[in-house]
């Protein structure tokens, strides 16, 4: 199933969901519409995770090894990219790392891209490469790097607890495959993670990577912050760092879209410009690659 046809089956109009429900992710509040099964869109032939009952079988999960990226075009803008209620939302950084980003809105990441134009990285604040079973070493030492600040990286779901029908099936996939059931948190952005699990199945015309902005924030500041990010003390602690690194906050933003996302995406674009140069930290220092062969870490 190409990423297309995928997308639309999982977001096209005549689902019970809708985007924007469910907190930042926009999950919806009920399994999507994908495969063949019945009510839920459960797909025939997905087998349940290690463990998980027999009844648990998820919807249909996109096919496919990782698409072809090209190495980074210095003379190219970066992207940072960021989760919102509505969909995406993108920091363009011109190509010499300085400056404001300009930001842009869309629904998918195939969109954001289109407006973005050509860039030589994109650097998405959502978990990229899903672990079979236990839990992502990016995760784990990111979690170790924040100390304190651990408690905003997220634990990344298994895979098939990604694509479960509903909560609490991916709660049964995850605590068999990694003991552990999942987060509301990351139930939530459960659609942004199985969008960017199709998204770079495809070729595409620039380098795409997983970025935490605490983790860039702590860089900048030389160490983990203690203020929280969506205090009024914190988002201006973090726009000071921003600035340090030489960029600096838009003084709008489009409609709907928090301090706290505009804070994220603008991390992440300084963050696509350290991989773009090469200067970039990457937990672990070689990436980690599940079932999907989608090379898992984060970069800052």
């Amino acid at each position: 199933m190409g990423f297309t046809q995928w997308w639309r089956r999982i977001t096209g109009k005549g689902n019970d969901d809708k985007a924007g429900k469910g907190g930042k992710g926009g999950a919806p509040a009920s399994g999507a519409s994908g495969g063949k099964g019945g009510k839920g869109g459960a797909a025939k032939g997905v087998k349940a995770g290690p463990g998980a009952p027999d009844h648990l079988k998820g919807v249909a999960q996109p096919k496919g090894k990782l698409g072809r990226m090209p190495q980074p075009d210095r003379s190219r803008p970066v992207l940072g990219v960021d989760s919102t209620r509505s969909g995406w939302l993108g920091a363009l950084l011109e190509s010499g790392g300085h400056g404001t980003p300009h930001l842009i809105a869309a629904s998918s990441l195939q969109e954001l891209l289109e407006k973005a134009g050509d860039v030589a990285v994109v650097a998405v604040t959502v978990p990229l490469g899903l672990p079979d079973e236990g839990r992502r070493e990016a995760d784990v030492q990111t979690r170790r790097f924040l100390r304190d600040q651990g408690s905003t990286v997220l634990t990344t779901p298994v895979r098939d607890a990604v694509y479960a029908i509903s909560h609490s099936e991916a709660n049964a996939f995850n605590r068999a495959a990694s003991g552990s059931g999942v987060s509301s948190e990351a139930w939530d952005l459960r659609r942004r993670m199985q969008e960017l699990d199709a998204w770079v199945r495809q070729d595409l015309p620039a380098l795409v990577v997983e970025t935490h902005p605490e983790a860039a924030f702590a860089t900048l500041a030389g160490a983990p912050l203690t203020s929280r990010r969506r205090t009024g003390d914190g988002a201006a602690e973090r726009r000071s760092l921003l600035a340090t690194g030489g960029v600096y906050l838009p003084t709008s933003a489009p409609h709907g879209i928090a301090t706290d996302d505009v804070l994220d995406a603008c991390a992440a674009a300084w963050s696509a410009h350290r991989v773009k140069n090469g200067e970039a930290t990457t937990f672990p220092g070689e990436p980690q690659r599940h079932s999907d062969g989608i090379p898992a870490a984060i970069h800052v």
